[in-house]
């Protein structure tokens, strides 16, 4: 049996998830399940809630891999919780479990976690109608090396699409 593809959600925490930025992540972990691959976040809330609260109603497996070292503070919609007690140095976790990312809004910690996944050339897609990282970077590359090019799309039938295309390539 095949293993699963692994698709890696990241994007704002609490703090700057905007209903309209929740709803995108909603949608993007619906379609994740759909499209039979698992769902990987870093399990806290905002975005990383939301994609799991849309993959988990519509039946697909999540998992959160959280920075914390307590299962307790992972989001409800996570079905597997990976407690890694690493603090920030679990977006690098994170980066390296997944076959592509997709990126929705964020700041800083979701520049980490894109800077692991640059680094070990994942496919990175980011939501350019999301804000913060995910649209300051989209159609870039992050440096001179060229390792990956982040591509930009406009909605989360986009996204899907591309990030299945990136990984079967």
């Amino acid at each position: 049996m095949a293993r699963k593809r692994q698709i890696l959600v990241i994007g704002n925490n609490d703090d700057g998830c905007t209903p309209e930025v929740e709803k995108l992540a909603y949608d993007m972990g619906s379609k994740i399940a759909k499209s039979n691959s698992v769902l990987i976040t870093g399990g806290l809330g905002g975005v990383m809630r939301a994609a799991s609260r849309g993959a988990h109603e519509t039946g697909g497996l999540t998992v959160g891999i959280i920075p914390q070292n307590d299962f307790s503070l992972a989001n409800e919609f996570c079905d597997i919780v990976i407690p890694s007690g690493m603090g920030l140095m679990r977006d690098f976790l994170n980066a390296l479990s997944a076959d592509g990312v997709i990126v929705i809004g964020g700041g800083a910690g979701t520049l980490s976690e894109i800077c692991a996944a640059y680094m070990y050339k994942k496919p990175i897609i980011a939501l350019k109608n999301s804000g913060g990282t995910a649209s300051k970077y989209a159609d870039q590359f992050l440096d001179h090396r060229k390792n990956v090019q982040i591509i930009g799309v406009e909605t989360a039938d986009e996204a899907i699409k591309c990030v299945l295309e990136q990984i079967n390539t």
